[in-house]
């Protein structure tokens, strides 16, 4: 889930975890004392077919370009000004967004599925997870779901099972989604960009990954609730609900009736996504194409739902106001290369890192970008800010170690993903434990198995992308 609306929670009372802008700035910062110590040094590039590809073996040293004091603040607006198109394109899709959510149509369509499994045991896991889950993978829903765990604990609990499963439904459903990624415009979107790939492109396999997900996600999650449901006191949330700590009443479920106006909407919204992908592979649309387009399914979604002109731009300028987090961090992130690039020491940094791993298989490579995504997810929990950080240092590696491009992708789509499950500076998930009152380490202890299954799943699909040439 990505965190690229609020900035993240502290991990514990008592302690503040460093602000992501901070952390990014001081790796500005820490990149600029780098151009004084590192050899400067350059590639050559070609151009192949649409995209700049480095030469293998064109590295050479230059002349030692150190970043001074004043440049150093200087990028952060030429980094701004550097990823404006991948910033307004997270504006107005989000804006875009912010319409669709005022309609009220997405919430209502999601309680009337919740409702209509309510008292169906066999159906509610399952369908609930894949319902987020689609959600996940087309809209990036995170902070979103927040709003539906009470729902899901009452209806969790309505049938023996307990905060834990109302909780998991919600959240893990959305998560594997989010992992599968199809379509989410807000990390293989800008990943893909960034990486002079075709946006969505790769998404057959993807599809196959996120169905592999999405079905550990659900029986994970059941099994679970059938050994609550056998015996009440295997809960992990057991003492708290004693305590009513995690007990929620029906009136929690009071979002608006569906109506034909919702299901209007949401038929525009689908086909807005559907012309989305119909544009992008037979028209070669890329970011501007896709921000119209949103934006004109925001303007209809408002129309058709009966507000106001002034209204549906309240709620366009709302929209927005929740992706600031993370679109500005792109700017910020953009900043780290600026420096990089105006040292003259990106490129030796690339060829070091080239120079270790061309002593490891393909595979283990790709393996290794997995593991290094994790671990800064940890500190820069923005998808997007994730994506502009590492892809410009991660795509010319793949070029110089003969590796897919969209194995990149993957690994940090992965890496950005699967963790935020349960990593602390994530802020959706603070915000969930909030909500649901589960403390954090009974949901560490709940969530750990299957966050390592789905990093073993990820782990096997970048080796098989690897060894087909996933394109």
């Amino acid at each position: 889930m990505s965190n690229d609306r609020n900035e993240p929670s502290a991990p514990a009372p008592g302690f503040r975890f460093p602000h992501t802008y901070a952390i990014l700035f001081a790796v500005v910062i820490i990149a600029a004392v780098l151009s004084y110590v590192v050899p400067a040094g350059e590639f050559e590039r070609v151009e192949v077919g649409e995209r700049t590809e480095v030469v293998p073996g064109s590295y050479s040293g230059v002349e030692q370009s150190p970043v001074t004091f004043f440049e150093l603040f200087k990028a952060i607006p030429t980094g701004l000004i550097d990823g404006a198109s991948i910033i307004f394109y997270i504006f107005l899709v989000g804006g875009a967004f912010g319409i669709v959510r005022a309609t009220g149509a997405i919430e209502a369509a999601i309680q009337k599925v919740m409702v209509a499994v309510k008292g169906n045991e066999r159906l509610m896991i399952p369908v609930i997870m894949f319902v987020f889950s689609v959600l996940g993978f087309s809209t990036g829903m995170s902070e979103e779901a927040i709003i539906f765990v009470p729902i899901g604990i009452v209806l969790a609990t309505a049938l023996g099972y307990d905060a834990m499963v109302g909780t998991a439904i919600v959240t893990l459903g959305a998560a594997s989604g989010f992992i599968g990624g199809m379509l989410n415009p807000f990390t293989v979107g800008i990943a893909q960009e960034i990486a002079e790939l075709t946006i969505f492109s790769g998404w057959q396999f993807r599809t196959v990954i996120y169905l592999l997900v999405l079905g550990a996600g659900i029986l994970y999650v059941m099994h679970y609730a059938k050994k609550v449901k056998k015996d009440p006191e295997k809960s992990l949330v057991y003492e708290e609900s004693k305590r009513g700590q995690v007990n929620f009443t029906e009136d929690v479920m009071n979002f608006e009736e569906l109506k034909k106006r919702h299901i209007f909407i949401l038929l525009t919204f689908t086909a807005g996504i559907i012309i989305n992908v119909y544009g992008i592979f037979q028209h070669g649309w890329f970011l501007t194409e896709l921000s119209a387009n949103f934006f004109v399914i925001g303007l209809l979604a408002g129309l058709v739902s009966g507000m106001r002109i002034n209204d549906i731009f309240d709620a366009f300028i709302d929209g927005m106001k929740l992706v600031v987090y993370g679109a500005i961090i792109v700017g910020f992130a953009r900043a780290i290369v600026v420096v990089l690039e105006s040292g003259v020491i990106i490129d030796t940094i690339i060829h070091g890192m080239s120079s270790i791993l061309d002593f490891l298989p393909p595979s283990i490579t790709a393996l290794g970008m997995l593991v290094i995504q994790v671990i800064i997810n940890f500190f820069i929990p923005s998808g997007s800010g994730q994506a502009m950080t590492t892809m410009p240092i991660m795509t010319p590696i793949a070029d110089l170690q003969e590796i897919p491009r969209q194995v990149a992708v993957l690994a940090y789509q992965y890496g950005d993903a699967i963790t935020n499950t349960i990593i602390p500076t994530s802020a959706s998930l603070m915000g969930v434990l909030a909500v649901s009152g589960i403390p954090y380490l009974k949901w560490v202890k709940f969530v750990w198995k299957i966050t390592a299954l789905w990093l073993f799943i990820a782990a096997l699909a970048l080796v098989a992308a690897t060894m087909i040439g996933i394109s």
